[in-house]
This record gives C-alpha cells, sequence and structure tokens, in this order.
C-alpha cells in the first residue's frame, strides 16, 4: 500500500526536457515506489542546493554597498525554504532537511548581520550629513 505521501508521487520532468521511450515522447514522469522517489527527489533537491549555495557565497562576498546583494541572499533562502516545504519535504529525510536549514541558517544570520551594518552606518552618515 502507498503511504499518503506518496498517493501523487514524485513528477519527473520539466517543460524543457523530453523523454524518448521506445518512439514516443514524454514530458514527464510520476514515481510512486517510495524509495525511488525518496532517491530521485534528494538527489534533485541537493543538485538545487549546491548550486544555491554556490550563488549565496558569491552575493555574500559581493562588496555591495547599498545591501542589494544582501537582501537578493535572504530572498534566494526564503524562495528556496518554501520549494522545499511545499514540493519536497515529504520525499526527503529528516536528517537531510536538518542539515540543508542548518547551512542556509548560518548564511542568513551573515546576511542580516551585514544588512544591519550597512544600514546603521547609512544612518550615522545621514545623521552626520544633518548636524553640519
Amino acid at each position: 500500500m502507498i503511504d499518503s505521501f506518496f498517493e501523487n508521487g514524485f513528477l519527473m520532468g520539466s517543460s524543457k526536457k523530453i523523454y524518448h521511450i521506445e518512439e514516443s515522447r514524454i514530458h514527464s514522469i510520476r514515481v510512486f515506489q517510495k524509495s525511488i522517489s525518496s532517491s530521485l527527489a534528494t538527489s534533485f533537491v541537493l543538485k538545487k542546493y549546491h548550486k544555491l549555495i554556490a550563488l549565496l557565497t558569491n552575493l555574500l562576498l559581493d562588496d555591495d554597498d547599498s545591501g542589494d546583494s544582501l537582501r537578493e541572499v535572504l530572498n534566494q533562502i526564503e524562495k528556496f525554504r518554501l520549494e522545499i516545504k511545499i514540493k519536497y519535504r515529504n520525499f526527503l529525510k529528516q536528517k537531510e532537511l536538518e542539515m540543508m536549514a542548518k547551512q542556509l541558517q548560518v548564511l542568513k544570520t551573515e546576511a542580516k548581520k551585514r544588512l544591519l551594518e550597512i544600514e546603521d552606518s547609512y544612518q550615522s552618515y545621514r545623521e552626520g550629513k544633518r548636524s553640519r
């Protein structure tokens, strides 16, 4: 019997990728077997996660005085978190979710700290300019 989490199965495929089976063109495949769908989802999410970490690292290392890159870091983290929650949470193991959440929380905390520093320095600059 299929668990309620896996009733709909894991949907493989995208609008860009087409599978060819015999002479048929298949746009999407739905996997219902729990062990296969979990491993496919884990593989897919980890690839996205590693790309996200690389992007976030580049954004954090960017010398942007306006704080736009730090806001983008926070937006990307929240977007990834929501996507995992909605689409993949039922297919991933708790250990995998915790590992990703912990690392993303560290990056989120760093981005917030730097953004606050930028906002404080901007505020100090504006106050210094007014007092003259």
